[in-house]
């Protein structure tokens, strides 16, 4: 059993380049004993020991030992905890630039979202440097407050069915969704980015964490003190401007939950290569009072002020410029618009 990690010389490939293939099957435990001429393989694992006021650092503990049993006869297991905002990308840019065969996230959306930003660096996938055929695989054991990715897949805060998941190391290709602001600088997200009311509450949801999920309940009253809804411009698909009047909020999904299991894009789905566009008009505070119920379920796509759309890109501002239209990806404030989203198709393998 090692904990920790030992680097492996590979090539650096010579542009980022997508297989059409998008799914793989590597069975990590019996791949890594068959051949004592491979390497064993390499898993870091970083934890957010303060993800859901604390209890993921205290699940994680008792879950090492199994995970050393389950796996560490067969693979390098590294442990990386975070200590801070951010510190999550640093540590798996490193990971991916030692050769770490799979980073995975442990801990809730806000970790996820870290780990995914940090395959990227300056808008590029970071890559190891003299290795063409290197990829490094992205996992996930759900074990924050809100756990919206894995929702999308079915999947339960069970870390010892996540372990099962590592262990067995079925791969497939997932799109992640990139946000480029004014100024040029790029963020990605791999769950929901949303604008205006929802985005804003997220903002407040984040300050109550210590509240489990009550915080996003907390967070929407907020956020609803001083809402107005507003005119936007979309541009879809790098088309003509179009001006929609009364936006509640705009949530722009590459997987299917956020706000602690709201279904907010149910036909999103993070290997189709689109984005899912849903639109809230007119909303009135006691309009989610009384649809709350179908924004769980995934029915308000009926609503007659509710529209659905598929897209590669979407582009939003403000018709009169205010400056404080809340943006926000995966849980985690953005900035305000002006902003545009678009996707990476099958930018990251994913243990599934």
């Amino acid at each position: 059993m090692a904990l920790g990690m030992a680097a492996v010389a590979m090539a650096k490939p010579s542009s980022f380049s997508i297989s059409a293939d998008r799914s793989s099957s590597l069975d990590l435990s019996s791949d890594c004993a068959t051949s004592n001429a491979r390497s064993m393989r390499n898993l870091v694992f970083v934890v957010n020991p303060r993800g859901a006021n604390g209890r993921t650092g205290k699940e994680w503990k008792k879950l090492l030992p199994y995970l050393t049993t389950r796996l560490g006869n067969h693979c390098n297991i590294c442990e990386s905890i975070t200590s801070g905002p951010s510190h999550a990308e640093d540590l798996t840019r490193e990971a991916i630039r030692d050769g770490a065969d799979a980073v995975i996230a442990v801990g809730g959306d806000g970790t996820l979202h870290e780990v995914v930003n940090g395959f990227f660096s300056e808008g590029h996938p970071v890559e190891l440097e003299h290795q063409s055929r290197h990829s490094t695989a992205l996992g996930l054991i759900p074990l924050g407050t809100g756990s919206d990715f894995a929702r999308t897949f079915g999947w339960k805060n069970d870390p010892y069915e996540a372990i099962e998941r590592i262990a067995r190391g079925f791969r497939s290709r997932i799109d992640v969704g990139v946000i480029t602001g004014t100024n040029g600088n790029q963020h990605f997200f791999i769950n929901v980015a949303d604008i205006h009311l929802s985005a804003k509450a997220g903002y407040f949801a984040s300050k109550y964490k210590r509240f489990g999920n009550l915080c996003y309940v907390i967070g929407a009253l907020r956020a609803f003190i001083g809402h107005n809804n507003q005119d936007l411009k979309i541009k879809f698909n790098g088309g003509e401007w179009e001006v929609f009047q009364k936006i509640t909020a705009i949530c722009i999904g590459n997987a299917k939950f956020f706000g602690g299991g709201m279904k907010i894009t149910p036909t999103a789905d993070p290997s189709s290569g689109e984005l899912e566009v849903v639109i809230l008009q007119d909303f009135k505070w006691y309009d989610f009072v009384f649809k709350l119920h179908k924004l769980y379920r995934g029915s308000h796509l009926s609503e007659e002020t509710v529209h659905s759309k598929s897209v590669k890109s979407i582009e939003v501002m403000e018709v009169t410029p205010t400056g404080v239209t809340y943006v926000q990806s995966d849980g985690e404030h953005f900035g305000f618009l002006a902003a545009k989203f678009s996707l990476l198709p099958a930018a990251i393998e994913f243990i599934s």
